[in-house]
């Protein structure tokens, strides 16, 4: 009947149960019986648990005071987190040289906001000097030994600083080494095709922890009695190694997603193999693959935690650390609540930022 009234009336409007809210109300939540029964089961479930958590992580919550003497009652214990907030920020390192830690991530911030502007000048080398330079002046500011500053060794870094450290410096590491390691399994070089191939399967087929363990246990007994690898830097490796064979597998399915006829353009172009690699391959492949990237990376950012097995100290090590000080026995729940909700704010804009990238590198055809 409806579909006759809008052929004789055309410019009859959609019934209300079509449009606006209670349109979407409709199709999402209510469109059928089980669909129905289903959303009246969430809505219970979060009238039983989300008054409950409101009252206790707000109304009731202690968010001033300078011990546990302040946490007199059943709500949450904040104080317990703005206390302990130093150290989850910076693990061990010292109070006046932190002024270091925060330079140097706002010279970092201020690199990446400069590369994202659309149209600026010497961009290319300003990623150039991000990517190779950055990185040992931030050592150095860090450990303060190559500028002259007081040294800090590395056994004091730790908390949201450290992971910071180990995932984007394994972000970095991983995905150009992933690329090398993908077009090496692709290559017509039985011995090159073979290494790779062998390098990928054997790091995919254990587990981080295996790896870092072996990083900081088995290494320096096949090591001579004079070289010291600092811990961190063993860590490092172990992670950008690990990660690279899965960026492989991901860069692996993005070329193999490009149609023949674009090898076969290239190659009529006369253009060598790493101009038609560099110039039109991978340019379309990585564009492909963007959300398989950014899943690893959100994966990479929260394996971070294990590098607690091999001493060191990030947040989740701090946190944990925190909650074993007899001062603060009882306020698990504060803690990991607040390093959950860190690890949730960093994978999000991680994810975010990859819808970004998709949607500024999209060359399709939009209807």
């Amino acid at each position: 009947m409806s579909y006759v009234l809008k052929e004789r009336h055309p410019d009859l409007p959609p019934p209300r149960s079509e449009v606006g809210v209670i349109g979407w109300l409709h199709r999402n939540l209510f469109s059928t019986w089980y669909n129905t029964l289903f959303t009246l089961a969430a809505l219970y479930l979060l009238y039983r648990a989300i008054p409950p958590f409101i009252d206790w992580a707000f109304i009731q919550a202690h968010f001033t005071g300078t011990g546990r003497a302040s946490c007199q009652g059943g709500g949450a214990c904040w104080v317990f987190i703005s206390e302990r907030l130093p150290q989850f920020f910076y693990g061990f390192y010292p109070d006046a040289e932190q002024w270091r830690v925060k330079l140097g991530f706002g010279i970092f911030a201020l690199l990446l906001a400069y590369l994202h502007l659309p149209r600026v000048p010497a961009k290319l080398w300003v990623g150039a000097l991000t990517l190779f330079v950055y990185p040992v002046f931030a050592f150095g500011l860090f450990s303060g030994g190559p500028l002259g500053l007081a040294h800090v060794p590395t056994t004091q870094w730790g908390g949201l600083m450290l992971t910071l450290i180990l995932a984007f410096t394994g972000i970095v590491a991983a995905l150009p080494l992933g690329v090398l390691l993908a077009l090496g399994r692709r290559s017509k070089l039985p011995v090159l095709r073979s290494v790779c191939v062998v390098f990928i399967e054997v790091w995919r087929g254990v587990p981080l922890i295996t790896v870092l363990f072996m990083s900081s246990v088995l290494l320096p007994l096949f090591m001579p009695a004079h070289v010291d690898i600092d811990k961190l830097l063993r860590a490092l490796i172990a992670i950008a190694l690990f990660q690279s064979a899965y960026i492989a597998e991901v860069v692996r399915g993005g070329l193999q997603a490009i149609p023949k006829g674009q090898f076969e353009a290239a190659d009529a172009l006369g253009l060598s193999y790493a101009k038609s690699m560099s110039l039109i391959i991978l340019p379309q492949a990585l564009k492909i693959v963007i959300p398989g990237i950014v899943v690893t990376f959100i994966e990479l950012f929260k394996d971070t935690s294990l590098v607690v097995i091999i001493g060191l100290m990030d947040l989740l090590g701090i946190t944990q650390a925190a909650l074993n000080d007899p001062k603060w026995l009882g306020f698990a729940v504060e803690g990991y609540l607040f390093a959950g909700l860190v690890y949730w704010i960093f994978c999000f804009g991680l994810s975010r930022y990859g819808l970004f990238l998709e949607r500024r590198f999209h060359t399709g055809h939009r209807r």
